[in-house]
């Protein structure tokens, strides 16, 4: 399975994105989709994941802000980020698997089994 994230950009502070994560291979029907994002400097962070029966979780920072759609038919996966502050500066990954996960491994890296090439968001005025 080949994931591709897209949707970056340059963007002022208070502005939107979109990023985009597609699957080509299989559909994303049962996956577990997680953005995850590494600011320069920092390790990478868990952004958001949403799973398979279309529950979300998020982590503080991108909670009110960053919301999830998905269109399975072409197995693709949202993430629309609002109201965006310099501090979401980073490269955003979107991964996957299809294997089931509880609730609190969403957040896990090492759950995930494949990645996208990461795409570039930069939030300055």
């Amino acid at each position: 399975v080949q994931l591709q994230a897209s949707g970056g950009g340059l963007v002022q502070p208070g502005g939107s994105l979109r990023l985009s994560c597609a699957a080509s291979g299989r559909t994303f029907s049962r996956a577990t989709v997680g953005w995850f994002r590494q600011a320069p400097g920092k390790e990478r962070d868990f952004v958001a994941a949403i799973r398979s029966d279309g529950s979300t979780n998020f982590a503080d920072g991108a909670k009110g802000r960053f919301t999830f759609s998905r269109d399975t038919a072409k197995s693709t996966v949202y993430l629309q980020m609002n109201n965006l502050k310099p501090e979401d500066t980073a490269i955003y990954y979107c991964a996957a698997t299809w294997r089931r996960l509880i609730t609190s491994s969403v957040r896990v890296e090492a759950e995930y089994d494949d990645w996208g090439q990461g795409t570039q968001v930069t939030v300055s005025s």
